[in-house]
């Protein structure tokens, strides 16, 4: 996702309505689709609940993987149908399969309250281990930001990008990992983490230095998690399966994204050049960590998220 569009403005707890405006890539989910697929949420919920115990267990003697019992969706991946009707959007997204989604504070949630967005993931039976907020809130109103996070449910607040100034200057980058250990610090007092995620050009040298590795050195591991972007980073020029290795110990959040062979897109899960599964092997104690399916230019995203999921549960 480009910068402009994960950092748009400084999110409070009020979560106004948005203000970005992006081209519309899919079509409307509109009040018979929330009827088919709020039916859908009640009907299945059941077997979904077991699938998932199912899935827990290892199966096939020592050694054998069970299938992933937990997968999420960023809602970047749906951000158009979110906009027209975020209550039938989630109940599509639950009725699918998906266990949790990432919310998005930097738009606004798509124009819901925080009490709004709690009703719903409670409605649709969807968690909400963490949302993508801008920057800005780390210097403006963060405790309020925590006990919003308190109320939804999140256990991470993750910034995704940062701002213009950093994309000449190291000292940009070295003030904002210093603004992020001071808001880390303050975070974890309220059982909250606060994490950093990864863009394409987090990737490219200034002066001779990646700023990714330079924030990532000069943060706290005890009071800064990292998200990694899977896709992002490889478009980037980034090898993500060195990353995870290099600092596994601190990358608590995945967006798993494929991406075409030139790099200049992402493409649906399996369809591209990553080796998704080698990756989600390699992740520690995978089951305590967050797990969303994005892809940002998919034509029709909710079918594409439903092949993204269907791909991730077919995985041993």
């Amino acid at each position: 996702m480009r910068t402009t569009d994960r950092s748009a403005g400084v999110e409070g707890p009020e979560l106004r309505p948005a203000t970005v405006n992006h081209e519309s890539r899919v079509g409307c989910v509109g009040r018979r689709e929330f009827v088919r697929t709020a039916g859908a949420v009640l009907a299945g919920a059941a077997f979904v609940a077991r699938d998932e115990r199912v899935a827990l267990r290892s199966t096939d003697g020592p050694g054998a993987r069970a299938p992933l019992g937990r997968i999420g969706l960023e809602l970047y991946s749906v951000r158009d149908a979110m906009r027209r009707d975020p209550e039938a959007t989630l109940a599509a997204v639950r009725a699918i399969g998906y266990t949790d989604v990432e919310l998005l504070w930097s738009f606004n949630n798509f124009g819901r309250t925080p009490a709004q967005v709690r009703a719903a993931l409670q409605q649709t039976g969807l968690r909400a281990p963490s949302a993508h907020i801008a920057p800005e809130s780390l210097l403006a109103g963060w405790n309020k930001s925590l006990e919003t996070a308190a109320l939804l449910g999140h256990e991470y607040l993750i910034v995704p990008s940062l701002p213009a100034d950093t994309q000449k200057s190291l000292d940009g980058w070295r003030r904002w990992a210093d603004h992020f250990n001071r808001a880390g610090d303050m975070a974890r007092r309220s059982k909250i983490w606060l994490a950093f995620h990864n863009e394409p050009d987090h990737m490219k040298p200034i002066d001779g230095v990646v700023p990714y590795d330079l924030f990532v050195e000069r943060t706290d591991a005890a009071l800064v998690r990292l998200q990694l972007d899977v896709g992002n980073m490889a478009m980037g020029g980034g090898d993500p399966m060195r990353y995870l290795r290099a600092h596994a110990a601190r990358y608590w959040s995945f967006h798993l994204k494929d991406v075409v062979a030139d790099n200049t897109s992402d493409t649906e899960l399996g369809a591209g050049r990553l080796d998704l599964r080698a990756l989600l092997a390699a992740i520690p104690d995978l089951p305590r960590k967050p797990l969303y399916v994005e892809q940002e230019g998919a034509t029709d995203s909710l079918a594409s998220a439903r092949r993204n999921f269907a791909w991730l549960r077919a995985l041993p």
